[in-house]
């Protein structure tokens, strides 16, 4: 089934359940109210919202409306975690540690139209598109196959980087400020196509397509280089501690190790153009681009829907929410 949240003012929006190929949805008020209380008894919520998502597919729910991508905050608008790792090697780039989990801010997730913001273009403002899952409950020490039995939802990531500030000790933790999801998150049964999944051993093996200004940036290969599958992401991540339904883990920034393939973020893109021609063209993204990072399955239809967002420079962020 597709899941989506509704911006209704609240900080948790209203859950509603998204057609498969994204037309429609309807209101999951009768079942559940928002996404976490579904995560916190999946097994008892997910049975009623598949039934909706069954009966939305063929044209027998009684309440429907058109879905609109930009109406929605994040999936799950806020986490108990978020973890991002490096899970992909990527040529002319630092070599991928699948092993380095680090956590990022997760109090307030952007919907996928939310803007890329950023104070001053100095701080050379970019983004790293990735895969990320929502899990349930993880025990301590999971082995990877348990981790991966965690595994509830699917959804694409863009992480907001200053890259000025990457490698600056002191600032490194505030360069990574915000992160926007698909405005839809899918459960792993959904990728199959004539009979054959997607979702493979932990890897999701479809192509992330990102552009900036309607200019190709790359068509990256999710699965193929991807150097821990996400049962050992989680596992590595539940060593010391377990983790709460509701926690998020990102791969990273997609990323392959031909260069053909293109890149998941303009920094990659960069260095790839350093490598092959001695410097560096393209800008760090400015005042009024516009960024699409989307991914398609097997039948050519969109499986998350898209990341949409126009890069504000010099602007504040919209108010949050209101409190509920």
């Amino acid at each position: 089934m597709k899941l989506a949240t509704l911006n209704d003012g609240s900080r948790d929006g209203q859950l509603v359940v998204v057609s498969r190929d994204l037309s429609n949805a309807h209101y999951a008020t009768g079942i559940a109210n928002h996404l976490q209380q579904v995560l916190e008894d999946w097994n008892f919520y997910s049975p009623q919202l598949q039934d909706l998502y069954v009966a939305l597919n063929h044209g027998k729910a009684r309440h429907t409306f058109p879905f609109d991508a930009c109406q929605c905050l994040a999936p799950l608008p806020r986490a108990y975690l978020l973890a991002v790792g490096d899970a992909y090697a990527k040529p002319g780039v630092v070599e991928a540690q699948p092993e380095t989990l680090r956590l990022a801010f997760a109090d307030v997730l952007q919907g996928a139209c939310a803007p890329l913001t950023c104070s001053n273009d100095k701080l050379e403002p970019d983004f790293a598109a990735s895969l990320a899952v929502v899990t349930g409950d993880v025990p301590p020490a999971a082995t990877p196959t348990q981790a991966l039995e965690s595994v509830r939802l699917l959804l694409l990531a863009s992480h907001t980087c200053y890259r000025a500030w990457q490698d600056q000790p002191t600032l490194a933790w505030q360069s990574q400020p915000s992160t926007s999801f698909s405005p839809v998150a899918v459960t792993p049964d959904e990728l199959v196509w004539g009979g054959e999944s997607a979702w493979a051993q932990g890897r999701l093996n479809l192509t992330l397509q990102c552009s900036v200004n309607g200019r190709k940036l790359g068509l990256c290969e999710a699965g193929s280089d991807m150097t821990a599958s996400f049962g050992e992401l989680i596992a590595r991540l539940s060593q010391v501690r377990g983790l709460r339904c509701g926690s998020i883990v990102s791969t990273g920034e997609v990323g392959n190790l031909a260069s053909s393939r293109g890149a998941c973020s303009v920094a990659a893109r960069r260095a790839q153009e350093a490598t092959q021609h001695g410097k560096s063209k393209t800008p760090w993204l400015a005042q009024d681009d516009q960024l699409v990072i989307d991914m398609k399955g097997r039948d050519g239809q969109s499986v998350f829907g898209a990341i949409t967002q126009d890069v504000h420079i010099g602007q504040q962020r919209a108010a949050s929410p209101r409190s509920t």
